[in-house]
Order: C-alpha cells, then structure tokens, then sequence
C-alpha cells in the first residue's frame, strides 16, 4: 500500500514474524513502542516479535531489548 493512497493515515494492526510481518488491519503507518514516532509500513525495518512492537530505528529496537533484560548492560 502505498502511504499516500485514501484520504487519511490510520495505524496499521500488525502481526510481526521472524523475518516479516502481516497486515492484518490496513493502515499507513505503526507506532514506535519505544519513542511514539509513527513509522510508515513501507520504512518499517525493526520489531520484536516476542514483545510483537515496532520500532522507529536500531537504537530504539538497541533500547527496548536492554529494558526487556534481553541484553546485559553496560557499566562503567
């Protein structure tokens, strides 16, 4: 779908897999679990599908997996 298509944006209702996602409820964008940023469907590159969140970018995607206790922290 191309983000420009209808008269409006709505959020999409995703399903995400391991290396893919599915539709399931049409929309032009979904929002960043991490920073609330709203991520067009054709420029979605980062989700969990454990937590089935996406992310806006690899720090935010960096960023939830160390609060999901996924990645150890680092100290110094």
């Amino acid at each position: 779908m191309n983000r420009f298509e209808g008269s409006g944006s709505r959020e999409a209702k995703i399903k995400y897999l391991d290396a893919d996602f599915q539709i399931l409820l049409p929309g032009t964008f979904v929002t960043c679990a991490m920073t609330g940023k709203q991520i067009p469907i054709d420029e979605l590159r980062y989700w969990s599908v454990a937590r089935q969140e996406a992310y806006a970018d690899a720090a935010a995607s960096l960023e939830a997996e160390k609060r999901a206790g996924a990645l150890p922290t680092q100290h110094r």
